[in-house]
């Protein structure tokens, strides 16, 4: 691909994830991840370490589009910022745990993984799944388990975590305002982790692109996170004129099929 048409691919990943998170409150990574394995394949990436690459340049972008939610979310009082300490060391080695685990299995392994992962959280967004709140917040231990559990999941999939933390929360009864603040201040800690540890754990004799630090691809990294800062905040007010639960279940197919697709691939 010539240089114009990719930083044009990047930019454009980059405008649809943020307005898909604008819009419905899903991190960027559903759509990140799925986008760069196929513009790393055009590329002439190899196939080797192609997954780890859109894994750890997806969980790089999320650092900087958390940073730009929490803010907002900051700014109405509504992030738990006592809980997220108790969370956030956990969540943090789980996402490293993750990190590990999948800069070390194949990049086709990998490549399913995330196929039924996003197929999962497809089926949830469509009949919008959401437990009764029926119980409080766990103690340590419990908290323990599922942080780190979540941010292992995330640093695989390379996701945000946040459509599992909101479920986990508002069952917990917290409410949904507060549930997705907290969630969102959730996925920096995942974000950093996990793709720090992209960017060190990376196996000896691996062929890396030029511009990549590990499994992080800064041209990619810089591209889609400039173009989703600006593009989130015009899905935002779009939300509230358009008719988002037809929306969302829409999306939420799309999300299904691509899925599908890196299974089938």
């Amino acid at each position: 691909m010539e240089f114009v048409a990719i930083l044009f691919a990047y930019l454009l990943v980059g405008v649809i994830a943020g307005l898909s998170a604008g819009l419905f409150g899903v991190g960027g990574g559903l759509i990140i991840v799925p986008a760069l394995a196929t513009i790393f394949t055009l590329q002439n990436v190899t196939s080797q370490s192609l997954m780890q690459l859109a894994v750890g340049t997806s969980l790089a972008v999320i650092i900087v589009t958390s940073i730009s939610s929490v803010t907002a979310h900051h700014k109405h009082g509504a992030v738990q910022w006592v809980l997220f300490k108790k969370m956030a060391a956990f969540i943090a080695a789980g996402s490293l745990l993750g990190a590990f685990i999948a800069t070390r299995v194949p990049s086709e392994s990998l490549k399913i993984v995330f196929g039924v992962v996003e197929m999962v959280i497809a089926l949830q967004m469509y009949f919008e799944f959401r437990p009764r709140p029926t119980r409080g917040l766990p103690g340590i231990v419990g908290l323990a388990g599922v942080s780190s559990g979540i941010g292992v999941v995330s640093a695989v999939a390379g996701i945000g975590g946040g459509t599992m933390m909101v479920p986990f929360l508002t069952w917990c009864n917290v409410t949904i305002n507060k549930a997705v603040a907290t969630s969102a201040a959730c996925g920096m800690p995942i974000a950093i982790a996990g793709s720090i540890g992209f960017m060190v754990l990376v196996p000896a004799a691996i062929d890396l692109p030029d511009k990549a630090i590990g499994f992080v691809y800064w041209p990619a990294l810089l591209g889609i996170a400039a173009a989703s800062i600006l593009a989130a905040p015009v899905g935002a007010r779009l939300a509230h004129r358009l008719p988002t639960h037809k929306l969302r279940r829409a999306f939420a197919l799309f999300l299904f099929v691509i899925g599908l697709s890196m299974l089938l691939a």
